[in-house]
């Protein structure tokens, strides 16, 4: 038997969910964040070097750890989230949606017939262990999470009616694209975006769905959470990688610096 979907479970908790954003394409990495305490991890494949064998090595690499997974194609493609549904992905999270039909269409990608047009083909899929799990067909829409990511004036513009689409679990904002879209490229901490986000995530729990957002400076994500915010991505593989490598090599390249200056 199939089990309830953990992830749309976890959102209706006690707790925000705290995650981290898995950008380096590599298992290794994936596998020594999945055991860092954090509630979620999102395998990307938007923005990063990631295509369906590489996102499979990290689903296999992080299955034994107690962390939520969601992944995020690069587009809503039906048949790319087909794919990702076969290897075994339960939860994901598609980009740039911006209106209630699109939403449905995702939803649609999402089932089987007659309730969608999702390709049957669990035989040959890990989803279902190969068919090892007998109910799978019966079973698999309701395992599944969809959110949609809202990132654009249009799906704000659209949000309520986007968070009210039936099986959509969750609406995501996506801050760095919507300060793009509000004329803010690369600003998305100014408070003209910060108050469009909270407004964005206040609408979307009065519709009783769950709401999600982006938010690596602290003040900020604990803002969202206040707004009711019930996951954040608080952090990503990568940028704890660069900041703290370059933290590393500046604390040595200082006391150098100082030494040399001692010594004069």
């Amino acid at each position: 038997m199939t089990s309830a979907n953990r992830w749309r479970e976890a959102l209706h908790g006690a707790a925000p969910q705290i995650g981290m954003w898995i950008a380096s394409g590599n298992a290794y990495t994936a596998e020594i964040c999945a055991g860092s305490g954090v509630d979620w991890l999102m395998l990307d494949q938007e923005h990063v070097p990631n295509d369906l064998r590489s996102t499979l090595a990290q689903l296999q690499a992080v299955a034994a750890y107690p962390v939520e997974v969601l992944v995020r194609p690069a587009s809503g493609d039906p048949v790319v989230i087909k794919q990702l549904l076969d290897i075994g992905v339960t939860n994901l999270i598609v980009p740039m949606v911006e209106s209630a039909e699109e939403a449905a269409a995702l939803v649609a990608a999402t089932r089987y017939p007659p309730n969608g047009i999702r390709g049957v083909g669990s035989a040959l899929a890990r989803a279902s262990h190969w068919n090892r799990i007998s109910d799978y067909l019966n079973t698999a829409d309701d395992s599944i999470s969809l959110t949609v990511q809202v990132e654009s004036v249009a799906g704000l513009d659209a949000v309520k009616a986007i968070a009210l689409t039936p099986g959509v679990d969750a609406v995501f904002i996506g801050p760095a694209d919507l300060a793009a879209s509000m004329g803010h490229l690369g600003r998305p901490q100014i408070p003209m975006v910060v108050n469009a986000v909270e407004q964005a995530i206040s609408d979307i729990v009065a519709c009783d769905t769950a709401a999600g957002v982006n938010a690596f400076d602290e003040t900020i994500a604990r803002r969202y959470m206040a707004a009711g915010a019930r996951f954040v991505l608080v952090g990503a593989d990568v940028t704890i990688l660069a900041r703290g490598s370059e933290a590393l090599a500046q604390r040595y390249h200082d006391s150098e610096d100082a030494s040399s200056k001692t010594s004069i």
